[in-house]
């Protein structure tokens, strides 16, 4: 039994604005759905973005941060400027002087880092090259289990895993864990693999070390989970068939 990744969901102040900064960033289409706005992926494998309104302010460093490959110096430089023109800010979060990759704001205080050309852990993903996570090895091995896919590194408390078929990675950086912000702006949106039986989905997700925190409400599908980290994801019940 395994979920697949439905979306990565941001919530913004202003879906639509960022909807745009991130497909000007990515050289993404926006796609507008009932209910909210989209980002399809670029290529396969990829994943959707999804822009969700909320009214909560933004408290600290989100847990996610995009880690966005280069391929060439010119790449990483065009990358920065196109993301400056678009609303985006330099950001200081202790980076030395002789690192090479560039740390970014969006318009709403999103962390990302423009990777330098020539890194190697990035060298065979997508243009988003990790989804770079704080977070435990046990979260790292939950989520490869959770997804089916393996682990591609596990060393020194850092894990990270990343489809069989290619893309974009996910890592954690192991202990010592940031501080909770309470206002997380980036969560997954899973769902029950094509023919799964979403209840018996459910139960395999609590074996692995998920909780539940809520749902599904009265007419919804969704039910929120927490990862073994406490981290907060959703599952779609009823994509069960794809």
């Amino acid at each position: 039994m395994t979920v697949e990744i439905v979306a990565l969901s941001f919530a913004a102040h202003d879906p639509g604005a960022q909807a745009r900064f991130w497909a000007g960033v990515l050289g993404r289409a926006v796609v507008h759905r009932a209910g909210g706005v989209v980002l399809p992926p670029d290529q396969e494998p990829g994943f959707v973005l999804a822009f969700d309104h909320t009214e909560a302010p933004r408290r600290g460093a989100n847990q996610m941060h995009f880690d966005l490959r280069s391929a060439t110096p010119q790449e990483q430089a065009a990358t920065v400027a196109r993301a400056l023109a678009l609303g985006a800010t330099h950001l200081d979060v202790g980076q030395l002087p002789e690192e090479e990759h560039v740390v970014l704001a969006d318009p709403e205080g999103n962390e990302f880092c423009v990777v330098e050309a020539g890194n190697g852990f990035l060298a065979d993903t997508g243009r988003i090259g990790c989804v770079s996570s704080d977070g435990t090895r046990r979260l790292g091995q939950f989520w490869s289990d959770a997804l089916g896919w393996p682990l591609v590194w596990d060393q020194d408390e850092e894990t990270a895993i990343q489809s069989p078929r290619g893309g974009t990675k996910i890592s954690w950086g192991g202990p010592p864990l940031a501080p909770r912000s309470g206002s997380e702006r980036l969560r997954w949106l899973v769902a029950p693999a094509a023919g799964s039986d979403p209840h018996a989905e459910v139960e395999h997700l609590l074996g692995l070390g998920a909780t539940r925190v809520a749902g599904p409400a009265p007419g919804s599908d969704e039910m929120v989970l927490a990862d073994p980290d406490g981290n907060e994801f959703c599952l779609l019940l009823t994509r069960a068939t794809g």
